[in-house]
This record gives structure tokens, C-alpha cells and sequence, in this order.
């Protein structure tokens, strides 16, 4: 069960975000991640709890950014429930997409489990709303994902793949890399890798 610590901050300016403390592992239904945010200052920030099942789908999506709240679940499309600070205001959203995404690394695990590409395989387009911090605004993107390739690398703990990714918005045919290695994010737009305290999870 892979546990430690991301670094985020704005990929453009790099101004520090938050730190996000993580533990994540496969499980008899796929995937859980779970993790903490702490603002800059030290204060508690956020949380995200992010369930798929085997096929790489969310079926649970639990948010808290800034007091807003968002449930979430793969369910015709994705369906969503996004609450504000005070709780009394509660709106509800469904589209016809694959996923969620937004800031977490989370995110970018979630979707290569669901597109499960590899080095052969062209570039797959894929659907996802993003939940956009701070107020989790829901928006829906088009991205193209493709796998560049797969290195495999010698550790202390044995050897290590590393998948590196190239991500294409379709609306403005912006590209960035994410490299990851099985269940843990090791470097994307605005994300560091600061700790980890054991291997990440090998899947099937």
C-alpha cells in the first residue's frame, strides 16, 4: 500500500498549491486512493476519496475542496452531486463522459486504468469532467492520451516500471507529460513526488 506525500502548485507560475498526503492500493473491487491537503499556511485544506472498480470506472468519488463537497459516480455517464459551504445549496450533474478528473494525482491514475493503453496502441480519446478547484465548477474536457513508452528501471526494492504518457487537450492542442509508475504519479504538470514510503502497487 503505497503511502507519501505530493507536492502541488500552479503549472504555470509555480506557486505552491498544497501538499497532498496519500495511501492508495488495489482491492477486491480495482483501485482505492485517499489523501489529506494541507494548504501552504498548514491548515487542512481538502480531501479526495476515489474508488474504482476493475475496469478503471469510479464508483465513488468523494471531494472536499475549500468546503465545497462533490459526490460523484460513474453512473449513465457520469452523475454528480456538488454541495456549497453552507450545505443548503445542492445542485446535481450528469454527462455523457468516462470519468472525473482535476488537481489530485489521483486523477491520472484513474485514467490510465480505465484506458489501459500500451506502447502499440495509438493515441485514445477520452471524455472526463474536470472539477475545477475552488469551488469544484464542473467542466468537461476532451483529452487524447497516448503511451510513449515503458522503461523499466533497477531500485533497492526490485525493478520499477515507468510509463510516460503524452496528454493532448483537444481544445487547444496543449501536450505535457505524466510519467507514473503502477498506482503512484512521479511527475505531471504541477505535481511533485516529495515522499513515498514503499513501492508503488504492480497491477495485472
Amino acid at each position: 500500500m503505497p503511502r507519501g506525500r505530493y507536492s502541488l502548485h500552479d503549472p504555470h507560475d509555480h506557486t505552491p498549491l498544497a501538499d497532498e498526503h496519500f495511501q492508495c492500493a488495489p482491492g477486491p473491487s480495482g483501485w482505492r486512493y485517499v489523501s489529506q491537503l494541507t494548504a501552504p499556511s498548514g491548515d487542512h485544506s481538502g480531501s479526495v476519496d476515489l474508488t474504482l472498480d476493475e475496469l478503471g470506472r469510479p464508483i465513488r468519488l468523494e471531494l472536499h475542496v475549500a468546503s465545497w463537497q462533490v459526490r460523484g459516480a460513474a453512473l449513465d455517464g457520469v452523475t454528480w452531486v456538488r454541495t456549497d459551504p453552507t450545505g443548503a445549496d445542492a445542485t446535481e450533474g450528469n454527462v455523457r463522459a468516462h470519468a472525473f478528473t482535476g488537481t489530485s494525482p489521483a486523477f491520472l491514475v484513474a485514467t490510465t486504468r480505465l484506458l489501459r493503453l500500451t506502447p502499440s496502441t495509438s493515441a485514445t480519446r477520452v471524455r472526463l469532467v474536470s472539477l475545477t478547484e475552488p469551488v469544484l465548477a464542473p467542466r468537461t474536457v476532451d483529452q487524447s492520451w497516448a503511451l510513449l513508452k515503458r522503461e523499466t528501471h533497477g531500485t533497492d526494492n526490485g525493478p520499477l516500471t515507468v510509463d510516460k504518457y503524452q496528454v493532448t487537450a483537444l481544445d487547444t492542442g496543449e501536450q505535457h507529460a505524466v510519467h507514473i509508475a503502477g498506482d503512484v504519479v512521479l511527475a505531471a504538470p504541477g505535481i511533485e513526488l516529495e515522499e513515498l514510503e514503499s513501492p508503488p502497487s504492480v497491477f495485472d
